[in-house]
């Protein structure tokens, strides 16, 4: 079977900016995220200077990330489920109102440590809601030839941002006050939800009615756990993400106690960082051409490690700011890397629920991360912390030994289309259980060629939704196989169908083709009934036959 080039190069990096709906909400999330580094600045320094606990400096990366570990499943049912569009625009209306409770709040003179945890957290919810919607989204909008160059692009612009805003904030900070920081913010965090009440793109709509949130999220979980490519990006984000975290949770203690500094130079020391993730940004897709992605994860890995050891030994402010951006590459390589592995390992039906799971556990890693430094530095020391998160990074990079990430078969961005057969009973969407038996008539020779396929089969159709898939070989008659498999409901066989890729029906095709016998292998429908007296004494009955689909 022929297969994908993970690291498509068809693309320039600038290229998705010629899309004008891409364009305009790009710009806008970039106009928002100097808002929002801006007000990370002033709200780190904030704390620090209003309580005297190190853990409630470190939680303040926790309380923006911890939502999306909460909520971001949920989140990403509901985009798969309904318009990406106004799932975007309520979740950045949401980041918009928290930044103006927060500037309120600054100028009224009540904020407190728990306060700004509260908004911080508040915030985070419209993240958690619109990033799956928005990422998944880009599928939408662009080519899928463009994906890695967008999702490339929207790291390097928050990078290039990054590598502005924090100076920035140091600077309104320190000669302007707070108030005037947290004003800014707000204002610029109006700029997303306006450019998506302007912009529209057509989304191609599916045949069949929405799912129910409960079983979207379990389809999705499912999807997520039977795929071996995309298990294994999130798991290695995951664990980065516990120990790189490290470096933003910690930089404020480490600028006040270590490098003996203010505002100012926590905002060049975050300069640095996003210098350094711009840099590797645009170099990314000469080194996705060069070396793997496992070596690159193992690379971005080491080079987080280095930059927690460096600010966990030096007091110079430029020995700092160097290896802050060699951390700043690190971070961007690991996160475009795994984002579009997910995105490209996931077909459309499903790829807003694999993101944010994607979302969901790296965002729980960093919230976990953040606490479990923040409590090593509050309780031991500083430097203790940042050096075990050196020692947990370079583990890290050696997971990739365990947890590889290799080529995946390519997954249709659209889906595929379906005919469901004509059936002799009136089947309700919600009638159900529903059984699928294919038989097949298979030669002695072709039967090691048989099984093959039928393990593709078994993992396409149960990604897909197949329930208790078996198969069966008739002990009177045994060149006789029988192919089993259950859906909850016709709806759910319906909805199966059509989330099979064109690489999926392949393998149906070549069952096809191992078949022997004049006509096709023959598929029965049935439909289960219980023996339960009180409500139906009906037997399972078969009502269709037909090739299979």
């Amino acid at each position: 079977m022929q297969r994908a080039d993970p690291h498509p190069s068809n693309s320039t990096t600038l290229a998705p900016l010629r899309n004008p709906v891409f364009r305009s909400i790009w710009t806008a999330t970039q106009i928002s995220s100097l808002g929002l580094l801006v007000q990370t600045v002033a709200i780190s320094w904030l704390m620090v200077t209003i309580s005297a606990s190190d853990l409630m400096v470190a939680l303040v990366q926790a309380a923006s990330t911890l939502p999306a570990f909460f909520l971001s499943i949920l989140a990403g049912a509901i985009a798969d489920n309904f318009s990406r569009r106004w799932v975007m625009f309520a979740g950045q209306c949401l980041v918009a109102v928290a930044s103006l409770m927060l500037a309120i709040s600054v100028g009224l003179g009540f904020a407190s440590p728990w306060l700004i945890l509260g908004l911080g957290f508040l915030a985070g919810c419209g993240f958690a809601l619109n990033d799956p919607a928005w990422h998944a989204s880009v599928g939408d909008i662009l080519d899928k030839r463009d994906i890695p160059a967008a999702v490339t692009l929207m790291s390097v612009g928050y990078n290039i941002v990054r590598s502005i805003g924090p100076a920035l904030g140091g600077v309104m900070l320190a000669f302007f006050g707070p108030l005037v920081v947290f004003a800014f913010a707000a204002l610029t965090d109006l700029a997303p939800p306006i450019a998506i009440w302007r912009t529209k793109w057509r989304v191609r709509s599916s045949p069949l009615p929405r799912e129910r949130m409960t079983t979207a999220i379990h389809d999705g979980v499912r999807f997520t756990a039977l795929s071996s490519e995309v298990r294994a990006a999130i798991a290695r984000a995951s664990l980065f993400g516990m120990a790189s975290i490290s470096i933003l949770a910690l930089l404020p203690l480490v600028v006040r106690d270590r490098l003996a500094s203010g505002p100012i130079v926590y905002g060049i020391l975050l300069a640095g960082f996003g210098m350094g993730a711009f840099t590797a940004g645009m170099s990314n897709g000469f080194l996705r051409r060069t070396f793997s992605q496992n070596r690159l994860l193992a690379f971005a890995s080491l080079a987080c490690a280095a930059c927690c050891l460096s600010l966990a030994l030096t007091s110079s402010v430029a020995v700092a700011v160097i290896f802050m951006a060699v951390g700043g590459a690190g971070w961007l390589i690991t996160w475009t890397g795994t984002d579009v592995w997910v995105q490209l390992a996931s077909p459309r039906w499903v790829v807003g629920r694999t993101l944010s799971i994607y979302y969901a556990l790296t965002y729980g890693g960093m919230a976990a991360g953040s606490w479990i430094w923040g409590t090593l530095a509050e309780n031991y020391s500083l430097t203790l912390a940042l050096g075990g998160a050196a020692g947990a990074l370079l583990l890290v990079a050696a997971a990739g030994i365990v947890l590889p990430m290799h080529p995946w078969e390519e997954s249709d961005q659209e889906g595929s289309d379906f005919h469901a057969p004509e059936l002799a009973l009136d089947v309700k969407p919600r009638s159900g259980p529903i059984v699928v038996k294919v038989e097949y008539s298979i030669a002695e020779e072709n039967i090691k060629a048989f099984l093959g396929c039928m393990r593709a089969r078994r993992y396409a159709q149960s990604r897909a939704g197949a329930r208790d898939w078996t198969l069966q070989r008739n002990l009177q008659t045994p060149s006789l196989w029988t192919e089993t498999f259950r859906t909850p409901t016709w709806m759910d066989f319906l909805r199966l169908n059509h989330r099979l890729t064109p690489a999926d029906k392949e393998i149906g095709q070549h069952l096809v083709a191992l078949h022997d016998g004049e006509l096709p292998p023959r598929t029965e429908f049935s439909i289960e009934r219980t023996t339960d007296a009180a409500r139906t004494r009906a037997q399972p009955m078969t009502f269709g036959s037909g090739p299979p689909r």
